[in-house]
């Protein structure tokens, strides 16, 4: 029987014997022992420009094995066509190689391409001695099993991609490139399965995209908030490259896009509402602690107020609900806390609101009600009997208006309608607040959703494929700060005075116990200017 491989005379099929000389079993040794001797003396790469050449390890692509050999977790910011690709590729090939059951995901932004890394490793094992292979049990597009059990399959980054299977090291290529809500899945989804064993690895490796999950995770590596070790490889640590190259290349591409693909910085998208240079300055904050799905950034503070605005979605899996928490005690506001959810239904999501609503103090909620926020406001208000819901009405040339609570004027309504001229004076006074510290923003998630609500026409939205839901419940809070009732509502002084007004309002209305006169004993009396009633005593 051929000991090739489906007549590949490149590579051993499984249960072949091989005879190993003495030297053999040094060399095996010392490769098994060294990942770089490994990869400089037996490794081929094909080469654009040369084809298929022997893989000569760059001094930072060195120290990058050396970095995911002594770490559990590594992610690697590079600029584009620095290798590093390449290097993750030739560590994966010789961990399948020299352990074993070892199974290895290969997940990228699209299929084709976690296809095309696994490709390279295959081109990289058919070209090594065949004391080196292991035999071949699997080879194919997609994966390849090796007779010492180890596995690699290839697939693109979703949650669905590798259920069913217990990877012990899994690559994410490209990850900044993962369209936004798929990334977000599949970290919610697969990375806690993912790092609960001991010796699992994860390696993320990528150029800038923006301020996405990527950036989080590099952000949270670099301050020592996560177990991830950063490794980052700026476009001058590749030989050949230097000021003329960067001149070259940057009057091609531009300056911008250098800096981002080259450079290795992370910029948000042209045309922002907020300026590139404040969003540069967010800083974020993971979550104290999370209840009923809601991040709590800071908690109570029982002689303060708060504010809570609301966006309604239907609870489809595409828009999210959402609803943010402000500390409007004093200036800058606060964000306190945050929900986030595309499968609340909007009959259920009063619950979380009122929830939270109690918790803050009663806190004052503004609910957004174009769609089916009426269906929440009106549950809120009749079923849960939340009181402190803003209602608006409209003014004439003035517009729609704040008008105070439920019942403050005979045409209110409860919550706002998000109108062209409402969301023009949102945004205006959003940029104003931020860009002035005016609103201290905690949370990771609204900072990068504000990196993509961008302008398009006469009006700021989300850009294509990505959510301005919490951008929105900020909009619905700027408006709100504009408005003379909150201006009356958060002064301490006006709080106080309306709140005696209140109580005096209550007392007129309510109707005074009097005497009833049923005829028997009567006695003589008199009321004098006071309201004391005074009567003889015989």
């Amino acid at each position: 029987m051929s000991e090739q491989y489906l007549g590949n005379p490149l590579l051993k099929r499984s249960d072949v014997q091989h005879k190993f000389t003495k030297k053999e079993i040094e060399e095996y040794i010392k490769c098994r022992d060294d990942s770089i001797y490994f990869l400089e003396t037996h490794v081929k790469i094909v080469h654009v420009d040369k084809g298929l050449i022997p893989f000569s390890l760059y001094p930072f692509q060195k120290k990058l094995i050396q970095t995911i050999n002594e770490n559990r977790n590594v992610i690697v910011k590079t600029g584009r066509q620095v290798g590093k690709s390449t290097t993750t590729l030739g560590w994966l090939l010789h961990y399948v190689l020299f352990n074993q059951s070892k199974t290895v995901g290969i997940l990228a932004n699209k299929a084709a391409t976690a296809r095309e890394l696994l490709s390279r490793i295959q081109i990289a094992y058919q070209h090594l001695p065949k004391f080196l292979q292991q035999g071949l049990k699997e080879w194919n597009k997609g994966s390849l099993e090796l007779e010492n059990g180890s596995k690699i399959l290839a697939s693109s980054t979703s949650s669905t991609a590798i259920r069913g299977f217990s990877f012990s090291c899994i690559l994410l290529d490209e990850f900044a490139h993962v369209q936004r809500h798929i990334a977000d899945e599949f970290i919610r989804s697969v990375y806690p399965t993912i790092s609960s064993g001991k010796e699992t690895k994860i390696i993320i490796v990528s150029t800038p995209n923006g301020f996405n999950m990527f950036y989080k995770y590099w952000n949270d590596a670099v301050n020592g908030v996560n177990d991830f070790m950063p490794f980052k490889v700026h476009w001058s640590a590749v030989p050949d490259r230097d000021q003329e190259w960067k001149k070259k290349i940057e009057s091609t591409i531009g300056e911008d896009a250098f800096r981002q693909e080259y450079e290795a910085e992370f910029l948000g998208s042209s045309n922002t509402l907020i300026s590139y240079e404040k969003l540069q300055e967010l800083s974020y904050n993971n979550p104290v602690y999370r209840k009923h799905d809601v991040d709590i950034f800071e908690d109570v503070n029982l002689t303060h107020s708060y504010v809570i605005t609301v966006d309604v979605a239907r609870g489809q899996g595409i828009d999210f609900s959402a609803f943010t928490v402000f500390d409007i005690t004093e200036i800058p506001y606060k964000i306190v806390a945050k929900y986030k959810n595309n499968l609340i239904a909007p009959l259920v999501f009063p619950n979380i609101i009122n929830i939270i609503g109690k918790k803050y103090n009663d806190a004052y909620i503004l609910i957004e009600v174009n769609d089916i926020g009426s269906q929440v406001s009106d549950v809120l208000h009749h079923d849960l009997e939340y009181e402190n819901l803003f209602s608006t009405a409209w003014y004439g040339r003035h517009g729609q208006q704040l008008s105070g609570f439920v019942g403050g004027r005979r045409d209110s309504q409860f919550g706002v309608r998000t109108t062209k001229s409402m969301k023009k004076i949102g945004c205006s006074n959003l940029k104003a607040l931020i860009e002035d510290d005016k609103l201290l923003i905690p949370d990771y998630d609204i900072i990068s959703e504000l990196t993509t609500f961008v302008s398009g026409g006469d009006t700021f939205s989300a850009e294509e494929g990505a959510n301005d839901d919490l951008v929105m419940t900020l909009v619905l809070f700027a408006w709100l700060v504009d408005q003379q009732y909150f201006k009356e509502l958060s002064n301490q002084n006006i709080r106080d005075n309306l709140y005696k007004n209140q109580l005096s309002q209550i007392e007129d209305l309510t109707t005074p116990f009097g005497i009833i006169n049923n005829g028997l004993n009567q006695q003589e009396y008199e009321v004098d200017s006071e309201g004391t009633i005074w009567t003889n005593v015989k």
